[in-house]
């Protein structure tokens, strides 16, 4: 394959697939898209990108097939489902950059090497929206290294950190490791930030007074403010972070880790959904403190 000419697809055009999709434009690649909301595929067309009718139809057209959608279900149904990637034929390299299960992962990467000669990358990323849109995420990849560098020049394009490690899944399970850090920490900072508020403090002021100490983290550098604000601007779901929550209970069962942080986090994440804030960024959690 090419380095430069690589016919590329990208499916799932949302918060994240939509900037990353116009990072591979501009790195001058022919890209084909879809997205289940055909709307969404506009500011990648008017880059030059050619939209498709199907997941099938993308992978007709691509060597390599990006992914970036919400959940497994969503994986599963794109690769195997009616007008699927699998329909397309054989040969091609699937690069899934959502964050699901590492188990599905693995069963489906087996199910598209025996069954249809497509090989399969578990590439989730961490650096959201922003990272997303200066081409600076960091990709924790799962896969065979032949196809891991097939797909480097590619994947660095959207990538500061493109890190390899090691068979399929592995790189989901990485993701579900940094989920654990930045779950528990937003839920501490929605915490501390109340008891600002309560104590008569400017809650806003309290990342730049922490900055320089051992309370400071990146998610408290991008995310403090905007929460003391009660920002609206959408950048990540509530509903997706208790999905990724579940992920995270569900591999600690898997392999008998003992997860009582995640457990406290899952459930008042799941609180903050069912009081309708699903939809809403993940700054608002700190509503169920209100």
């Amino acid at each position: 394959m090419s380095d430069v000419l690589t016919p590329t697809g990208f499916i799932g055009l949302g918060l994240m697939g939509q900037p990353m999709s116009l990072e591979l434009r501009e790195a001058g690649y022919p890209l084909t898209v879809w997205n289940r909301t055909p709307d969404k595929l506009s500011k990648a067309t008017d880059a030059g990108a050619h939209p498709a009718k199907s997941p099938a139809a993308v992978a007709a057209a691509s060597e390599i097939i990006f992914l970036c959608v919400t959940d497994t279900e969503a994986v599963e149904k794109i690769l195997f489902g009616h007008h699927g990637v699998t329909e397309s034929g054989p040969g091609k390299i699937v690069v899934d950059h959502s964050t699901i299960s590492p188990i599905a992962t693995v069963e489906f990467a087996a199910r598209l090497r025996d069954k249809y000669d497509i090989r399969f990358i578990d590439a989730p990323v961490t650096g959201g929206v922003a990272g997303a849109v200066k081409g600076a995420l960091t990709v924790f990849a799962g896969g065979d290294p032949v196809d891991i560098e097939i797909a480097r020049p590619l994947i660095s394009c959207l990538a500061d950190k493109f890190l390899h490690m090691g068979d399929n899944g592995t790189g989901q399970t990485t993701k579900m490791c940094n989920q654990v850090m930045v779950m528990n920490t937003f839920v501490t900072m929605a915490e501390m930030l109340k008891l600002a508020e309560n104590g008569g403090v400017d809650a806003t002021q309290i990342p730049k007074i922490l900055a320089d100490g051992f309370a400071n983290s990146r998610v408290l550098e991008l995310f403090g403010e905007r929460m003391a604000r009660r920002d609206s601007e959408i950048t990540g779901l509530l509903a997706v972070a208790q999905k990724d929550l579940d992920l995270i209970q569900a591999l600690g069962k898997e392999t008998s880790t003992a997860l009582p942080m995640c457990g406290t986090a899952t459930e008042l994440m799941r609180l903050a959904v069912a009081n309708g804030l699903g939809n809403s960024d993940i700054t608002q959690f700190i509503k169920i403190y209100d």
